[in-house]
């Protein structure tokens, strides 16, 4: 009989501390190609046990197997490998640019860039993602321009977004990218909100959800849930479970539901969950998810495993709040090695090839950088002009706005 005496008040504790041995014996990993693949239009109720299991496409000896493989050919594979190699070296690039005080703040992707790399590829023009500050690859993976980025990122002369915005809060509606928000989770039900609106318009165009796995917390994530199974928004809600929150381990966020992706079962959304770290993989239930959404057949949560290898931004030092060792000893591995050792085991890519391709992104990334900083960095060099902040803001300016640019003589 449980004990009726003095209530205890309940605290979820990681599993390691600093200075601790890694331990992800938590993390149940099936055997890949293991998990089946049902049909489109499959009834959520008949699916439950796939929130609580993870669909993998490559195994350990790097071979493609099960019925979520064989979707992209080869030389997809290869564009796949080189966005998020081409994402992993720019972010490296701006790290070193924040460190140097060319911009005030940058968030890394390290380890994840399979997660956003792989969908844009599911994805068509015109369908509109809303995501969080760790997406970049959906616009590496979609050929927006890095210099766009980083003028962005430097706030200079050439800033797409006029010094408007924070570093790495990009925007692009050419692209597919909504305006990044700090507020957490307010992009959630943006989302569904909007894929209502191209319900409604009978317009053909899908929207993609973003957040990660500690601000499903926030309330709007959940009232997202309810407008997207109840109007049957044509919407995939993308959970990314890097296992950290800032300094917040995930079962802080994650309750007692066991997995984030059992969070949808009880809207009646289908729910599922994908390796984050493989490339195929994310890209098949991102397929899937999307194809769902396109036949009106209503909204599918995805959780993507994965975890968050470097620190939650240039301000955070994840050592005062997990082991050292821990990202080598996550069980899922490296994204961009998984695919790289893929490609190798198909005969179509080797290590010198790997190693040819490193320096000719660095290059790349290199002259971009070159030709961002040549219009301005954060203390040097162009910047905005001040009149960008009274334009592009109201059709016709008040008069209050007319007399503050007319004193600032702009």
């Amino acid at each position: 009989m449980a004990d009726a005496g003095m209530l205890r008040f309940h605290v979820p504790e990681p599993e390691v501390r600093p200075g601790g041995t890694p331990d992800f014996s938590n993390v149940t990993i099936p055997k890949a190609g293991s998990v089946p693949r049902p049909e489109i239009d499959v009834d959520p109720r008949t699916i439950r046990d796939m929130a609580f299991s993870i669909i993998r496409v490559l195994n350990r000896a790097g071979e493609a197997v099960g019925p979520w493989a064989g979707l992209l050919t080869d030389e997809e594979l290869l564009q796949g490998l080189r966005h998020m190699m081409t994402l992993r070296t720019f972010d490296a690039r701006m790290q070193m640019a924040q460190r140097q005080g060319k911009t005030s703040f940058y968030m890394q992707h390290l380890g994840e860039e399979a997660v956003s790399c792989a969908f844009r590829k599911a994805l068509q023009p015109g369908d509109m993602n809303f995501p969080t500050y760790r997406q970049a690859g959906l616009l590496i993976a979609d050929g927006y321009p890095m210099v766009m980025m980083m003028n962005q990122i430097y706030s200079n002369e050439a800033d797409p977004l006029k010094g408007r915005q924070l570093p790495i809060m990009y925007s692009s509606k050419e692209h597919g990218f909504f305006s990044i928000s700090g507020n957490l989770a307010t992009q959630y039900i943006q989302a569904v909100g909007w894929a209502m609106a191209s319900a409604i318009s009978n317009d053909s165009r899908i929207a993609a959800a973003w957040i990660g796995d500690g601000s499903t917390a926030e309330s709007d994530f959940h009232a997202a849930l309810v407008f997207a199974s109840t109007y049957k928004a044509p919407v995939v809600l993308n959970v990314v479970n890097n296992q950290w929150a800032i300094s917040t381990f995930q079962g802080i966020a994650r309750g007692g539901s066991g997995t984030f992706a059992a969070r949808g079962l009880g809207f009646g959304i289908p729910s599922l969950r994908v390796d984050g770290n493989d490339y195929l993989a994310v890209h098949a239930v991102a397929k899937w998810g999307i194809e769902r959404a396109r036949r009106n057949l209503g909204p599918t949560l995805v959780e993507y495993v994965t975890y968050r290898v470097g620190a939650h931004s240039s301000s955070d030092d994840p050592s005062a709040y997990r082991p050292k060792a821990e990202s080598d000893a996550w069980p899922l591995g490296d994204p961009v090695v998984r695919l790289k050792n893929h490609l190798i085991h198909k005969g179509v890519w080797s290590e010198d090839r790997h190693t040819q391709a490193e320096a000719e992104i660095l290059a790349t990334v290199i002259a971009a950088q070159k030709e961002a900083e040549s219009h301005g960095t954060l203390h040097a060099g162009g910047k905005p002009s001040t009149r960008d902040m009274f334009e592009g803001v109201y059709a016709e300016m008040p008069p209050h706005l007319r007399r503050q640019r007319q004193q600032a003589g702009v």
